[in-house]
C-alpha cells in the first residue's frame, strides 16, 4: 500500500527546561513522500548487487568506482568503513564486500567537490534547513575552511593558519581539561594512537569517543566477567558451533557480511536463534548474491527460533532460560564451573529470586517458549553468542550482557572452538581505536608504558566520556571541542542540549571528509578539516604509506588506499594530528611528530614498544591477512582477578513504564550507516523514501485513538523532563505491544542526557519512555 502526505512543517522545539532550544541542530521536519511495501523474508540477493553497483558508479563514476571495489577488503587493499566484520583468513573473493560496503565506498569515493565557493553562497543557517542526506550529496569537502566570530559563513583558511588557530585556544586556556577531543571509529591505529599520545602530552586524559555511545557496556561487561572487554571467538569458529544465538542485532543492515558466516554455519548443522522486537529480514534468510540461487531469488534460511522479545526484556528472558537449566540440574558444565569460574553460588541464589511472573510478563515471551529454547541450549555446547546496541543501551544493559555470560558459563561455552562470546562493532576500528589508547579512563599499565617510551608523565585524573563531555560544555566547564572524525551533534542523545553545548564553546573543530549537521552548530569560532578517505593515496614524503585497523575479532590488518585523493589539499589523519602537536606543544614536546608523520613504521615501531601483543608489528601488518592480538579467554584461560570466569549476580529489575506510555528504540534504516544516509528506503522493512516514520503495534494504534497514516508528535517522558519530536507518520508493523521504533539521529532529541547504563554510561537510546498525540499541523 501507498501513504503519501502531501504535508508541510514548520519549526518546533521540545518542551524540555532548562535547555536552551538550538533548532538548527534538528533533522528537518518536512516529509519526502511515504511509500509502504510487504516487508521482505529474507536479505540479499540480486537486488542488493543492483542497489551497490547503483551506488558505486552513480557516485564514484565506473573507473575509480570499479578499482575501489576491487580491493575492498582484499588482503593488502582497503579495510571496509563500513563495519568491524572480519574477512576470512584464507581464501577471500574477489567481490569480498557487501552492499552496505559499496555504499560507504560510494559515498567517499564521490567525484563531486565542496569548495569554499559553495560555502560563500551557502550559510550556515540555510545548509541546517536541508537535510542530512542532502549534506552528504554535495560531495567531498576539499580545502580548510574557517567560521569565525559572528559570521555564517565558512571561508578558506590556510593549513598554517588554522593549526596555529587551534593551537592559541588551546594554550590559552586555564586548564588542559577545558578541552574535548572526541574520535570516531573509522580512526586508524595509527593516527589514534598519536592522537592520544598528543592529548596526553598536552595534559588531559579527555577522550571521548564512538564507544561511548554504542558497546561501551559490552567492555564494561567483559572485562570484570572474562578478563578482557572484546570478543572471544574466530571468524572460524562460526562454521564449528551447534547454536548460535543473536541477540539485538539486525545483520542485514548492519553488519551484511555476517550473513555469508551465518549461512555456513546453517551448512555445517548448526542452529541459530533470533531474539529481536522487530523481525529482520537478514535473520529470516539469506540470498547470497555469490551463489547462482541466491542470485536467482533462493535464499538459505537462517533462524530456528525467533523470538520477538519485548524491548528491554532481554535480561529476563535470559534469566528465565538460565532458570530452567539450573532448577532442572541438566546440562551444566559442572567441570568447567568448578575449575574456571567462581560466584556460582550466589548467582544461581539472585537467579533463583526472579519469579516467572516477572520473567514472562518484562520479556513478553510465555514460559513454554522459553524453555524450548533453554532446551535448544541444554542440547549444544558449541555456543556463540552476538550481540549489537539491542543489548548494549538500556539502564541494565551491563547487567544484561553478564546474563549472556553467565549462560555461556553455565554451558562450559567459553575458550573451545566454535564456542564464544560475540559482540559485533559497528565502526570499523571502533576496538582498534581503544586499543590504541583513545579511552578517558586509561589503564596504570598503559599509562606507565607510554610515559617511558615518550619520556613524559601522562595526566592520571580520569577524564570525560561522550555524555560527561556534553554535560561539560553545557555547564561551560569545557572551551574546546576538537572532533577526530564522526557526526558528534547528530551521533549523541539530547540533541537540543547537545547543540546548545557546542555553541557555549569558544572552537569547534572536524576533521571531516564530508559536511555534516555538527558543521552547523558551532562554538564561537569553528574549523574544518578536510582528511584523505581510507579509500586514496596517502603519500608522505614522497612514499605511499598504509595503516592498520583491528576488527570485531581483534585481527589488526593493513588498509592501503589506491585513488587519487579528492584534492591536494587534504591531508592524512596523521599529519593532522602530528602537525597539530608540533604547533600546539613546541619545546614542550621532545616527540619527533615530523618523522612520525613522514613514515607510519615509525609509528608503528612505537606502538609495538607500548603495547602488548605487537612485537613485530611492521612485518606482521604486511601479511596478507595480518594477525590476531592475544585473546587469553578465547584460549581458556580468564585474567580476571581472580584468575578465573566470574558469574556475576543481577537482581531482575523493573524494565516499565507509566500507564499510556510506549517504549521507544531508535533504530537505523537500510540506507544508513550510523548517521550517514546514503538514501531514504528501509528497504528490507519496506518503508520507502521516508524516515520521519513511528512504527507500532496495531494494538497500540487502536488503543491510542489512532490509525496508521496519522501524522503524530512524540513526546518523551524522562523523570519530570518532557522532550518533543514533531512530526512522524504512524506505520503499523509487527512489533510487540506496548513498543515503538523510530530511526536515529530524527528522533535523539528524545534520549535524555541523563539516562544512561549502569557502569558504561552509556545513553539509553533503545529504551525511552513516549506518548504520541495527533500533530496539530
Amino acid at each position: 500500500m501507498d501513504h503519501e502526505p502531501n504535508l508541510s512543517t514548520s519549526g518546533g522545539s521540545a518542551d524540555r527546561p532548562p535547555a536552551q532550544p538550538a533548532p538548527e541542530a534538528l533533522c528537518p521536519e518536512e516529509f519526502t513522500g511515504l511509500k509502504l511495501m510487504e516487508p521482505k523474508s529474507a536479505a540479499a540477493g540480486a537486488t542488493a548487487v543492483a542497489v551497490s553497483l547503483g551506488h558505486v558508479f552513480g557516485t564514484a563514476g565506473f573507473r575509480r568506482g570499479l578499482r575501489a571495489l576491487t580491493l575492498l577488503n582484499q588482503a593488502q587493499g582497503v579495510d571496509c568503513p563500513s563495519c568491524a566484520w572480519p574477512d576470512p583468513d584464507g581464501h577471500r573473493s574477489l567481490t569480498e564486500f557487501c552492499e552496505n560496503g559499496a555504499k560507504a565506498i560510494a559515498w567517499e569515493a564521490d567525484t563531486r567537490r565542496l569548495t569554499s565557493e559553495f560555502f560563500r553562497t551557502h550559510s550556515i543557517d540555510e545548509l541546517a534547513k536541508q537535510t542530512d542526506y542532502w549534506h552528504g550529496l554535495q560531495g567531498r569537502l576539499t580545502e580548510p575552511l574557517v567560521l569565525r566570530p559572528g559570521s555564517r559563513h565558512y571561508e578558506p583558511i590556510t593549513w598554517d593558519a588554522a593549526f596555529r588557530l587551534v593551537a592559541d585556544e588551546l594554550n590559552a586556556l586555564a586548564s588542559p581539561d577545558e578541552a574535548l577531543f572526541y574520535t570516531s571509529g573509522r580512526t586508524s591505529n595509527e593516527a589514534a594512537f598519536l592522537y592520544q599520545l598528543f592529548v596526553r602530552q598536552f595534559g588531559t586524559n579527555n577522550l571521548p569517543d564512538c564507544s561511548n555511545m554504542c558497546h561501551e557496556s559490552s567492555g564494561s561487561a567483559l572485562t570484570p566477567s572474562v578478563g578482557i572487554g572484546k570478543g572471544t571467538v574466530k571468524l572460524e569458529d562460526f562454521e564449528k558451533s551447534q547454536l548460535i544465538l543473536i541477540l539485538g542485532q539486525n545483520p542485514g543492515t548492519n553488519h551484511p557480511r555476517m550473513l555469508t558466516a551465518l549461512q555456513a554455519a546453517k551448512r555445517a548443522g548448526a542452529k541459530i536463534v533470533a531474539i529481536n522486537p522487530l523481525k529482520e529480514a537478514g535473520l529470516l534468510a539469506f540470498r547470497n548474491p555469490q551463489e547462482v540461487g541466491g542470485m536467482l531469488g533462493f535464499g538459505t534460511p537462517l533462524t530456528d527460533l525467533y523470538l520477538q522479545v519485548r524491548i528491554g526484556g532481554d535480561q529476563a528472558l535470559l534469566k528465565g532460560v538460565m532458570k530452567v537449566l539450573v532448577e532442572r540440574g541438566i546440562a551444566l558444565d559442572r567441570v568447567f564451573i568448578a575449575e574456571k569460574t567462581d560466584g556460582f553460588d550466589a548467582f544461581t541464589a539472585t537467579l533463583a529470586e526472579a519469579s516467572w511472573e516477572q520473567i514472562t510478563a518484562q520479556s513478553g515471551i510465555a514460559r513454554e517458549v522459553i524453555e524450548q529454547l533453554a532446551d535448544l541450549i541444554a542440547a549444544n555446547e558449541r555456543i556463540i553468542a552476538c550481540w549489537a546496541m539491542g543489548l548494549t543501551q538500556h539502564k541494565h544493559a551491563v547487567a544484561t550482557i553478564q546474563e549472556l555470560v553467565n549462560l555461556l558459563l553455565l554451558r562450559g561455552s567459553i575458550g573451545k572452538p566454535g564456542a564464544g562470546l560475540c559482540p559485533v562493532r559497528g565502526h570499523s576500528n571502533v576496538q582498534g581505536d581503544r586499543t590504541m589508547g583513545i579511552f578517558e579512563r586509561p589503564a596504570a599499565w598503559f599509562l606507565d608504558a607510554l610515559g617511558r617510551e615518550f619520556n613524559f608523565a601522562p595526566p592520571r585524573e580520569h577524564g570525560f566520556d561522550a555524555v560527561e563531555a556534553i554535560r561539560t560544555m553545557r555547564d561551560g566547564r569545557a572551551k574546546v571541542f576538537f572532533a577526530m572524525g564522526g557526526n558528534f551533534l547528530s551521533a549523541t542523545p539530547d540533541t537540543e542540549v547537545t547543540g546548545s553545548a557546542l555553541k557555549n564553546c569558544r572552537l569547534t573543530v572536524h576533521v571531516s571528509i564530508k559536511l555534516n549537521r555538527s558543521h552547523l552548530v558551532t562554538g564561537r569560532t569553528a574549523l574544518i578539516l578536510p582528511c584523505l578517505g581510507r579509500t586514496e593515496r596517502d603519500t608522505q614524503n614522497g612514499k605511499e604509506q598504509f595503516v592498520t585497523t583491528e576488527n570485531s575479532m581483534g585481527v589488526i590488518q593493513m588498509s592501503r588506499g589506491s585513488l587519487v585523493p579528492a584534492s591536494r589539499h587534504l591531508l592524512s589523519e596523521v599529519a593532522i594530528v602530528a602537525r597539530l602537536a608540533e604547533a600546539t606543544l613546541g619545546a614542550r614536546s621532545a616527540v619527533p611528530w615530523g618523522e612520525l608523520a613522514n613514515d607510519y613504521d615509525r609509528i608503528r615501531e612505537r606502538i609495538e614498544r607500548v603495547i602488548p601483543g605487537f612485537q613485530d608489528y611492521n612485518v606482521r601488518a604486511r601479511h596478507p591477512g595480518g594477525f590476531y592480538l592475544p585473546n587469553p579467554p578465547r584460549e581458556g584461560t580468564f585474567p580476571t582477578a581472580t584468575g578465573k570466569a566470574r558469574f556475576t549476580s543481577h537482581p531482575l529489575h523493573a524494565v516499565g513504564v507509566e500507564p499510556g506510555q510506549l517504549v521507544m528504540m531508535t533504530i537505523r534504516t537500510h540506507d544508513q550507516f550510523n548517521t550517514t544516509v546514503y538514501g531514504l528506503d528501509d528497504r528490507y522493512r519496506g518503508i520507502k523514501h521516508e524516515r520521519r516514520v513511528v512504527l507500532m503495534n496495531a494494538a497500540d494504534i487502536h488503543a491510542a485513538g489512532l490509525t496508521a497514516g496519522d501524522v503524530v508528535d512524540l513526546t518523551g517522558h524522562y523523570r519530570r523532563e518532557r522532550r518533543v519530536a514533531p512530526h512522524f507518520i504512524v506505520v503499523e508493523y509487527d512489533i510487540p505491544p506496548g513498543c515503538c521504533a523510530t530511526y536515529f539521529p530524527e528522533t535523539n532529541v528524545l534520549v535524555p542526557l541523563d539516562s544512561t547504563a549502569d557502569i558504561s554510561n552509556t545513553p539509553t537510546s533503545k529504551f525511552v519512555a513516549v506518548t504520541l498525540a495527533r500533530s496539530a499541523n
